[in-house]
């Protein structure tokens, strides 16, 4: 009698393992909730890391356009400094031949009384 009781708290060993006999053994059958815990927790982990990952891909995407659209803004200001001086607007009206003249005199105020 202490021979089968031995027997049956003796460590399953490969040959169970392999039979597939440790699928029904009490010890383990005890552990399936924790073992399904640990199952979950690695899917929400597996899942968060490539959320991440996709997200820090998207946010380099978009820092890539916005240095484009940066440097774009940066030259479209520029040009358009040059394109607004005194000097450029005079040459571009003589260019298109619309007749316009530079003012020689300052403006002046113009006043109209109440009534």
């Amino acid at each position: 009698m202490t021979e089968k009781t031995k027997n049956s708290k003796r460590k399953p060993g490969m040959k169970s393992f392999l039979g597939g006999t440790i699928l029904t053994d009490e010890r383990f059958t005890k552990q399936l909730p924790f073992l399904g815990l640990l199952a979950f927790f690695a899917l929400v982990l597996i899942t968060n890391r490539n959320w991440s990952e996709r997200t820090i891909r998207q946010i380099e995407v978009v820092q890539d356009t916005l240095d484009e659209l940066r440097s774009e803004s940066i030259t479209l200001s520029a040009r358009l400094m040059d394109a607004s001086r005194p000097s450029e607007v005079i040459e571009k009206v003589e260019e298109s031949g619309l007749g316009l003249e530079e003012p020689v005199r300052p403006p002046q105020k113009i006043v109209v009384p109440k009534k």
